[in-house]
């Protein structure tokens, strides 16, 4: 772990001093060679740090936490050093620096943004179409005719392009976050509706007959068997929908909104080739995406803690 460290505060060291190199240094696309070796060595030597941190089983945060996030900061000092060193230009790929500059510049036209495509269409649209397809999969458990009529047609709707939705939608509930919001319940509905029904029918006939022993009914079996063992299933679809809502709504966006959005933003800022903009809303949904996931899965655990892979995972 001590090598690992060491080895890890030496590449940052190195990574800050040619980052320092890169601004005031020779023109973009003309870096001397000992820049590059100076590269290459903060790339080996964060490397074998990561690999090193990535060993260590105790404190679990380390492995957890610190190796994916000097693995972005990595990811990103490449992206910085490749795009200003080779000269890209701007408008094929923006260097970090100038994305970050976009960010900060415009944190109030962005939030705007982000509300009113992530706080309004996608926790809506998200938490109907959810909500609907788990109460739909309980409802339909019961009936066998159902599942077969419902399944085939969910397979038929998910593969429908969000193309040819949203502008339904958006001639039905009008240009407002509503249509979006309807494209993503559309979205998400099936993914929860097959996944429920599948965790309905993870429970043995064994466990169910033991129920039936004790004299539970249908409701009681739901409630205590069923419904825990299908846990698992139903936050695997809500991670799965966390990720279709985000790409629902900005994708729908692109088919008539008001002057606001993310999906707005992108489809004007790329119209003025205005692409730091473009960069920085895609930071902020990207950031909105991996934050809401990550509070899922957190849930998740709380509530599915007896799931063998954690018990595996804490042994």
């Amino acid at each position: 772990m001590k090598a690992g460290i060491a080895a890890t505060v030496v590449a940052l060291a190195g990574a800050t001093a040619s980052l320092v190199f890169l601004g005031p240094g020779p023109s973009p696309g003309e870096m001397p060679l000992g820049f590059w070796a100076l590269v290459i060595a903060v790339v080996g030597l964060s490397w074998v740090g990561l690999e090193r941190l990535a060993a260590v089983d105790r404190p679990r945060w380390i492995g957890g936490l610190v190796v994916p996030g000097l693995f972005g900061l990595l990811l990103l000092y490449l992206w910085q050093v490749l795009t200003v060193g080779f000269d890209v230009p701007a408008v094929l790929l923006p260097s970090p620096a100038r994305i970050g500059h976009q960010l900060a510049s415009n944190v109030g036209l962005l939030w705007q943004d982000f509300r009113q495509t992530f706080l309004k269409s996608v926790l809506a649209g998200f938490t109907l179409g959810s909500g609907l397809g788990f109460l739909v999969a309980v409802l339909v458990d019961r009936s066998p005719f159902l599942q077969r009529g419902l399944l085939p047609l969910g397979a038929l709707v998910s593969a429908i392009p969000i193309v040819g939705i949203a502008p339904i939608m958006v001639m039905w509930f009008g240009f407002d976050w509503q249509s979006k919001a309807a494209v993503i319940v559309i979205m998400t509905f099936f993914p929860m509706l097959v996944n429920t029904l599948a965790g309905l029918g993870a429970a043995s006939e064994i466990e169910r007959d033991l129920m039936h022993s004790y004299a539970a009914g249908y409701g009681q079996t739901l409630r205590k068997l069923r419904l825990p063992s299908a846990l698992p299933f139903i936050f695997n679809a809500l991670k799965i929908n966390s990720t279709l809502a985000l790409i629902g709504g900005i994708v729908a966006e692109f088919f008539g909104t008001p002057v606001v959005g993310m999906g707005f933003r992108i489809s004007v800022e790329i119209g003025r080739m205005n692409v730091d903009m473009v960069w920085a809303t895609i930071a902020v949904a990207a950031l909105a995406g991996s934050i809401f996931y990550g509070i899922l899965a957190l849930i998740e655990r709380g509530f599915t803690f007896w799931h063998p892979s954690y018990r595996q995972e804490r042994s």
